[in-house]
């Protein structure tokens, strides 16, 4: 893949732009081994998932910089100033749609871009998801509620816009101090559906407007079916699946006859999650932190398998001690870091990975996901 504003130095976010994606993939997988090497041996590796090397993000998070009349959505320079990317190709061919002509139209609402040096303006990101079956979630990013009634009628005048992709889910998120996050806790969502519908794998998730979901839909799906897989295969009849955000692997595990339990600290994660399960006998779905929530349960209900999907800096050194010392028969550990992973398995020397696979959510980029089957060793 070549990029125009790698090439000119305008956005060096893609680190491996240039390199042919052969080349990534190969890299990556042998890094990955290196790093897991103490842990995970050659034959436990299936082969990658690999990803298109373009058009193949879901997402796009835009900081709004600019002026009111020619306003760039993209990133900010040394000088905190704003860098357009509108044509990224990374972007699927529906969402690549939605951030054009969402910038064009944007250059008439009235709305003025957030200026970080002068601390002025009011609009700091827009942020946009875009669905398989081609609708999209909007969220703009606002200093303050005044720009409510311009943000109605921008979302009108894409709703009239010849090629945008139809809007299921709208929202204004609020962020009034001077700093570097992307978002604020106060939300309004201001259209009828609360939650943009994922369908994928003959399952539909559901995501609120705070909800995570993998950036890249086809490996995302991928990995669903592998952890489904090597679940169907073991049988368990209890699974726990621990930081479950929407219930992407709870969902894709269930089946007649399982209790399959997802635990996740966010509230918003928690209500998509049983709007996805619906009337799914035996799925259920706890909002508690996961750490604290295994601690409370009773040891004779203790399941066969357990999922984890921690964020980045991994299970964290209590949840690992209640695995190590738990009757629990298989874990499956999806991570986005192969350095947190690798400390969560010194903390738990009783398991041994017997399957493992690297999926590459992120190609032009050294980041990737890793997912793990392990089994208790014999005689702990």
């Amino acid at each position: 893949m070549r990029c125009g504003y790698f090439d000119v130095g305008a956005c060096r976010s893609c680190t491996l732009m240039g390199v042919p994606y052969a080349e990534q993939l190969a890299d990556k997988q042998r890094g990955l081994e290196q790093v897991l090497a103490g842990h995970v041996d050659t034959g436990a590796w299936g082969a990658p998932a690999a990803s298109r090397e373009s058009g193949f993000r879901n997402k796009a998070k835009l900081v709004v910089g600019g002026t009111k009349a020619a306003p760039t959505l993209g990133i900010l320079d040394g000088d905190a100033r704003g860098v357009d990317l509108r044509r990224c190709g990374l972007y699927e061919p529906g969402l690549d749609r939605a951030v054009t002509l969402l910038a064009e139209r944007l250059a008439g609402s009235g709305l003025t871009p957030y200026d970080v040096p002068a601390r002025q303006g009011e609009l700091k990101h827009v942020l946009l998801t875009h669905s398989p079956a081609g609708e999209l979630m909007v969220r703009l990013v606002l200093r303050s509620p005044g720009q409510r009634r311009r943000v109605v009628e921008l979302l009108e005048v894409l709703a009239g816009t010849p090629g945008m992709p139809p809007v299921r889910v709208a929202g204004i998120n609020l962020q009034p101090e001077h700093k570097a996050v992307l978002e604020g806790a106060e939300e309004e969502v201001l259209s009828a559906e609360r939650t943009l519908p994922m369908p994928l794998s003959g399952r539909t998730l559901h995501l609120g407007t705070r909800s995570f979901f993998q950036t890249n839909t086809a490996v995302a799906t991928r990995l669903y079916e592998q952890v489904a897989g090597w679940v169907e295969d073991l049988a368990p009849t209890r699974v726990w699946d621990l930081y479950c955000g929407v219930g992407g692997f709870a969902v894709h595990c269930a089946a007649p006859g399982r209790q399959v339990t997802g635990v996740e600290v966010s509230p918003e994660a928690v209500l998509s999650a049983r709007r996805t399960a619906g009337s799914t006998t035996g799925l259920h779905f706890r909002a508690a932190d996961a750490g604290a929530w295994v601690q409370e349960q009773d040891p004779d209900e203790h399941p066969d398998l357990v999922i984890l999907n921690p964020p980045r800096r991994g299970v964290g050194a209590e949840l690992a001690r209640w695995v190590e010392g738990s009757r629990v028969r298989h874990v499956v550990y999806s991570s986005c870091d192969a350095a947190s992973l690798t400390r969560d398995l010194e903390a738990m020397p009783s398991w041994r990975p017997v399957r493992a696979r690297m999926f590459d959510m992120f190609p032009q980029t050294r980041h990737l996901e890793v997912a793990v089957l392990l089994e208790r060793r014999a005689g702990r």
